[in-house]
């Protein structure tokens, strides 16, 4: 009885423990954003007087107006979603037009497409930046918001192949024997049948895309130069050039550019760790 109670006692000391951890884990991690927060929503004057972390003696909405209007950050906000909502709409289909050709049907060298795809994304962005700048120059495209969707699609669509291969490889031969027994074509195989299944996968990857594509600086660097052109991320330099001191103003500029990819998170969190546990099984 003694042995039973000492372990009862340790099982609950180490599950306080570990919520102890995390909790404090969690504070650490949330008390940068709230602090980001919270200067958004003050004055100029309040953060003057009393400094950056101090205790918030005034509330205004006036930042966020600045920050939306007079620093550009709806139009940057617009290019964002310009270039984000193709790129997601077009990786994927591609991806997964790729992925069930290779994992439903023996085609040459399909591995070594696989690996090829695979090894792309393993490369360092850093080295091709030159060479992609100047393709785009070579090719009439450069500082075009078309440029980027196009930079965008290519360096994601391997990974994404890569994902949906696995999953659509895990779906049931049968299924698609009996689709071809009742006179399906591969379009009809693909669209009606692979494709639902694959609708966790898609969930969790259009949410992903969505928040690299959208928070991307690099390649939006890389092939734009006007300032009316660039996306919300680079804006936020432009933003803080404009606005050295002013911290609430950079602040609410920051919050804007962060509630889209928010947004989507929320949206697809149930398929988002669906798809994260299907894999996980897989």
């Amino acid at each position: 009885m003694t042995t039973t109670s000492a372990a009862v006692r340790r099982r609950r000391a180490a599950t306080a423990g570990f919520h102890l951890g995390a909790g404090t884990l969690a504070l650490l991690w949330l008390l940068p954003i709230a602090l980001v927060l919270v200067t958004s929503l003050r004055s100029f004057d309040d953060i003057a007087a009393n400094g950056l972390g101090s205790w918030p003696h005034s509330f205004t909405l006036d930042n966020f107006r600045q920050a939306w209007v007079d620093g550009g950050q709806q139009r940057a906000l617009i290019n964002s979603l310009l270039v984000t909502v193709p790129a997601v709409l077009l990786t994927l289909a591609l991806a997964a037009m790729a992925a069930f050709a290779l994992s439903r049907y023996e085609l040459p060298f399909r591995r070594t497409l696989l690996l090829l795809m695979l090894g792309g994304n393993l490369l360092p962005p850093q080295i091709l930046l030159i060479p992609v700048s100047k393709l785009s120059e070579l090719m009439g495209v450069y500082d075009t918001l078309p440029a980027l969707i196009g930079v965008q699609i290519g360096f994601g669509v391997g990974f994404y192949v890569f994902v949906l291969h696995g999953f659509m490889r895990a779906i049931p031969a049968e299924i698609q024997q009996a689709a071809v027994v009742d006179g399906a074509g591969p379009w009809q195989i693909f669209w009606r049948i692979v494709l639902p299944l694959t609708r966790p996968a898609l969930a969790a990857l259009s949410a992903l895309s969505f928040t690299w594509i959208f928070n991307d600086l690099l390649w939006a660097i890389t092939v734009l130069r006007s300032d009316t052109k660039m996306p919300v991320t680079a804006a936020l330099i432009g933003l803080q050039g404009q606005y050295v001191s002013m911290w609430n103003v950079i602040a609410a500029g920051s919050v804007i550019a962060a509630a889209p990819t928010v947004a989507v998170f929320l949206r697809f969190q149930r398929h988002f760790v669906a798809g994260l546990n299907l894999g996980a099984v897989k």
